[in-house]
């Protein structure tokens, strides 16, 4: 079983309009509202390739229980850790090709809560072969959470994969006890990261800075890179993955797919270009729906054998 934690989830609420109007009224023509949050993504992804998953994390409120809803409306278990505030919500207003997105904070948690969740966290490990790891953190918490997760994972040999970005990731990738098996950042999260400005066509420097003492001692570092596909390191290998050109109806929860598909080919225990290609089919599935976190499996198999792999020396 993969388990996906999600420590801010929220409802994710997607306007579509034809011209967004800035100060003034703007009536969307069509509303989605979703259970997300970038690790409930991952789960609904999983959950949609017949994998089995848990989605966990910590939720609170009216918003709380409408993600619960709707996730057992889809019929993927969950088992969160419930706090008395309210969650979120996150608006993507897309338009004229353009994606404009308003992310509330969330709840503040305490200590107690933190210290809650691990012991909450230590026991679903019982059931898990993967982790995924997702998101910001709310308020009240640091990247040490992070890090007592995948050191218990550590404990039961299962490995981490871990998709979070800015001074969170930074933390923990210098922390020497423990590291993610896995790390998916975007060439804007690496260059944020290492204070660098690489472009996604700069494949030299991008394996320059993946190869950096950072990122020793992480099984696979994936480096998104939008419509190029992504630039992938495993251990000291460098692969290039290119994605068929398709047309995209809404990008948003490309990144989770991709993760949700790299959690599922590692729980198959794939091999390592199938891995890569796994997790990009998700991923280009996902952005061919109007739905956040949705991939059509109908489509897997031709997308799939469109996606080419090649080594990068």
């Amino acid at each position: 079983m993969i388990i996906s934690v999600t420590m801010n989830p929220s409802v994710d609420i997607s306007y579509q309009l034809e011209d967004f109007k800035l100060n003034d009224v703007n009536r969307a023509a069509s509303v989605i509202k979703t259970a997300g949050g970038k690790g409930l993504n991952v789960a609904r992804v999983v959950h949609q390739l017949d994998v089995p998953v848990l989605a966990t994390g910590i939720l609170g409120g009216t918003i709380g229980d409408f993600i619960v809803s709707q996730l057992q409306k889809d019929g993927i278990r969950n088992d969160f850790l419930k706090t008395e505030q309210e969650s979120r919500n996150c608006i993507a207003i897309l338009h004229n090709g353009n994606q404009t997105e308003i992310l509330e904070a969330g709840p503040t948690l305490s200590e107690k809560e933190k210290a809650e969740f691990i012991v909450h966290f230590s026991k679903l490990l019982e059931k898990g072969k993967v982790v995924t790891i997702s998101g910001s953190l709310p308020k009240g918490l640091d990247a040490s959470v992070y890090l007592e997760m995948m050191l218990l994972a550590d404990q039961w040999q299962v490995p981490v994969i871990l998709d979070c970005s800015g001074p969170v990731l930074e933390q923990v990738l210098s922390h020497q006890e423990t590291k993610p098996f896995a790390i998916k950042p975007n060439t804007d999260e690496l260059n944020q990261l290492l204070g660098l400005n690489l472009s996604p066509d700069d494949l030299d420097g991008l394996r320059s800075a993946v190869s950096q003492p950072l990122f020793n001692g992480i099984e696979w570092v994936v480096i998104s890179l939008g419509a190029k596909g992504a630039f992938v390191k495993h251990r000291d290998e460098y692969f290039l993955a290119s994605i068929p050109k398709v047309s995209v109806v809404n990008p948003v929860g490309s990144g989770d797919s991709v993760v949700a598909g790299f959690a599922t080919a590692i729980l198959q225990a794939k091999a390592r270009e199938d891995v890569i290609r796994t997790a990009m089919t998700t991923g280009v599935l996902n952005a061919m729906e109007a739905q956040t976190g949705f991939v059509d499996v109908a489509k897997y198999d031709a997308i799939y054998n469109e996606v080419k792999v090649e080594k990068w020396s």
